[in-house]
C-alpha cells in the first residue's frame, strides 16, 4: 500500500499582506489557515512584534474560510508577546464556525475584536 500526500492547490494556500504605520498595522489573510501555512503566519506576526511594534496589530481573518489548532496556537503566540511588548493584537472578520471554535475553546475574551472596527476605508485583503 503506497501512501500518497494531497497536491497543496491554490485553494488551500494562505495569502497575507500586511499595510503597516507606525501607530497600527493591518494584517490581511485570505484562504486557508492550516499545518502548512501556520508557520509563516506565525513568523509574519512574531516580526512586527519584535523590534519597535506598532500599537495595535489588527488580523482580518474576514476572507479566511478554515482555520485549524495550528493555526490558532500561531495567533496565541502572537498574542502573548504582543501583550509583553504592550500592544494590542486585535482580530476581525471571526465568523461562522471560526467564532464558534474561538468561544468554544474560551479564547474569544482573551482577544481584542472591538477596536478593530476602524479600519481605513478602501483596504481590502488581496
Amino acid at each position: 500500500i503506497a501512501l500518497t500526500r494531497g497536491l497543496v492547490t491554490e485553494a488551500d494556500s494562505l495569502h497575507i499582506t500586511v499595510d503597516a504605520g507606525e501607530e497600527r498595522a493591518f494584517v490581511h489573510l485570505h484562504g486557508r489557515v492550516g499545518i502548512d501555512s501556520s508557520p509563516t503566519l506565525r513568523d509574519r506576526l512574531l516580526a512586527m512584534l519584535r523590534g519597535q511594534p506598532p500599537k495595535t496589530i489588527i488580523v482580518d481573518l474576514t476572507k479566511v474560510s478554515y482555520m485549524d489548532a495550528s493555526g490558532i496556537a500561531a495567533l496565541l503566540e502572537a498574542l502573548k508577546l504582543a501583550r509583553h511588548r504592550r500592544s494590542t493584537l486585535c482580530l476581525k472578520g471571526l465568523q461562522g464556525r471560526m467564532v464558534r471554535l474561538f468561544e468554544v475553546m474560551g479564547l474569544l475574551a482573551l482577544f481584542e475584536t472591538t477596536g478593530c472596527k476602524d479600519m481605513p476605508p478602501g483596504i481590502e485583503a488581496n
